[in-house]
Parts: C-alpha cells; sequence; structure tokens
C-alpha cells in the first residue's frame, strides 16, 4: 500500500480452509500487514476479543459457527473492527442477511486480489465506530435484522410501522424527537406534516412497550416531541 493510503496494520483472516487462509495471509504480508489467522469461528470470536485489530476477513461458511454468527457474537462482545465478509453465497438475501448481523462490507468469491486490497482500505478510512447488531435502550432490545423486539424477557408484536418509530427511538435515545423527525425516519414523502399519523401510531406503541409494564419509558415533551427515555 503506498504511504497515501489509508493505514491497516494488523488485520484478522478467518478462514477454515487452510490452503486460503495462508495465501491471504502470505499476500497482506507482502502488502506491509501483520495478518494472523483463526481457522474457526470460535477462535476468531476469542481473538478479536483479546486484540485489536483494523479489519477482520471473514469467511461465512465456517463449520459449526457460521461466519454470521461471528460476527453477530463479535459485535455483542463489543468488538467493533470494520468486518469484511467472504462468500461464495452472491443472492442478495445472503449480502443482506450478512450486514444485517453487523458486518461493514460483502466479498463474492472469485474476488481479485487488488479488490480486497482496496475494500480493507476503505474501511479502514471508516475507522472502527460502533454498529451494534441489537439495540439497547434501558430494557428494551430491538433486533433490525430478525424485527424482533422484547422490554425484559417480553416480546413486543409490533406492526411495521410501530417497529420503524421504536428503531428511531432507540438510536437516539434520550433525544426529544419532533413529529417531523419522526415522519422523516419512519414515513414515506407521502404523508403531510400536518397528518396526525405520528400520534395515532404513538399511542400503538406505548400499548404494547409501556402499558403492560412498571414504568413509562416514552416520554411526551409538551410543546417540542417525544423521547425515549435511556434509562427506566
Amino acid at each position: 500500500m503506498s504511504s497515501g493510503d489509508a493505514v491497516i496494520v494488523r488485520a484478522l483472516i478467518v478462514e477454515d480452509r487452510e490452503k486460503l487462509a495462508r495465501l491471504l495471509q502470505r499476500g497482506l504480508r507482502k502488502e506491509g500487514l501483520a495478518a494472523d489467522v483463526a481457522l474457526t469461528g470460535e477462535d476468531a470470536v476469542w481473538m478479536a476479543s483479546s486484540t485489536t485489530y483494523d479489519a477482520v476477513i471473514l469467511d461465512i461458511m465456517l463449520p459449526g459457527m457460521n461466519g454470521r454468527e461471528v460476527c453477530r457474537r463479535m459485535r455483542t462482545q463489543g468488538v467493533w473492527s470494520p468486518i469484511l465478509m467472504l462468500t461464495a453465497l452472491d443472492r442478495v438475501e445472503d449480502r443482506i442477511a450478512g450486514l444485517d448481523v453487523g458486518a461493514d462490507d460483502y466479498l463474492v468469491k472469485p474476488f481479485s486480489f487488488a479488490e480486497l486490497l482496496a475494500r480493507l482500505r476503505a474501511l479502514a478510512r471508516r475507522g472502527a465506530l460502533e454498529r451494534p447488531a441489537v439495540l439497547q435502550v434501558g430494557a428494551l432490545r430491538l433486533d433490525p435484522a430478525t424485527r424482533r423486539a422484547w422490554r425484559s424477557e417480553d416480546e413486543l408484536y409490533l406492526s411495521q410501522k410501530e417497529f420503524g418509530l421504536l428503531e428511531t427511538f432507540m438510536r437516539r435515545p434520550g433525544e426529544v424527537l419532533s413529529r417531523l423527525t419522526l415522519l422523516e425516519h419512519a414515513w414515506d414523502s407521502g404523508y403531510e406534516n400536518r397528518s396526525n399519523v405520528v400520534d395515532v401510531y404513538l399511542r400503538r406503541l406505548r400499548a404494547k412497550v409501556d402499558e403492560p409494564f412498571a414504568g413509562r419509558m416514552l416520554e411526551t415533551v409538551r410543546g417540542v416531541g417525544y423521547r425515549l427515555r435511556a434509562e427506566e
């Protein structure tokens, strides 16, 4: 890599086919990177949790714990290194599933090594930002990939719009959100700002998120908007 490129100093290669893993390792080392290899998902989670990597190259088709579960566990354990998934699965649904569990990019096999390096440089420019696969605010948890939500251990059965509203609140906990902000995030441009649709769906959401439980989390800030309390 040239000196003008974003720098990746150390990468983790997670690939069960040892010949390919070592080939990638040699290629990265020739480019001046330190590169470690994990042949199993379990080893990958342990290594990524104990060492800070600038990037993780993760194969999906691993025996035992597959790549998507590896990615999910890394994110759950607070590992925010950029993850590039490698796979022979090229369906759109497979790519979406990988990105939804917390991956940052997706490269289909067979691939060009030059493209792999370019994608790693792009990931390095973004840096290691927190991108939890499952959102949590207080007792509320929400999984955007599976479209499921819970308060404590009780699952919340939400409509599509109710889910969209809750996700908007959970991505901005403690912040007062106006009706216009909620409309922009959970509805398309066909709704007029004067519509009371936000109030209607908030009542429905509160009936599921707050009313059956002790402690209200969705608050009205009179004259301003609504807020999800960061703490119960």
